[in-house]
C-alpha cells in the first residue's frame, strides 16, 4: 500500500478551506470543511488521497499496535525491566 500525503504542517493560515477531507461518518470525501471536525480526517492535498483515509488510518493502528507491543514486551518474556 503506498502512503497517501498527509499535510501536518498546520501554519494557522488557510487550514481546510482549499484541502480535501475524508468524512468518516458518510463515507464520502469533501473539498473544504464541510463537516464537523468529528467526522472530518485530514486534511489531504487531492481527493484521491482523502478517499485511502480509511487504509491510511488501519495500516497506522497496526502499526502502532505493534509498537506498543514491541514496547510492552521490552522487558523480556516475564515482563519484569
Amino acid at each position: 500500500m503506498g502512503a497517501a500525503h498527509h499535510d501536518d504542517s498546520y501554519d494557522g493560515q488557510d487550514f481546510g478551506e482549499e484541502k480535501y477531507w475524508f468524512n468518516s461518518r458518510t463515507g464520502q470525501v469533501e473539498h473544504g470543511m464541510l463537516s464537523s471536525s468529528l467526522d472530518r480526517i485530514g486534511p489531504f492535498d487531492t481527493a484521491e488521497e482523502a478517499a485511502k483515509a480509511p487504509e491510511v488510518l488501519k495500516e497506522r493502528s497496526r502499526l502502532w499496535a505493534e509498537q506498543d507491543a514491541a514496547e510492552d514486551d521490552w522487558g523480556g518474556a516475564d515482563g519484569a525491566r
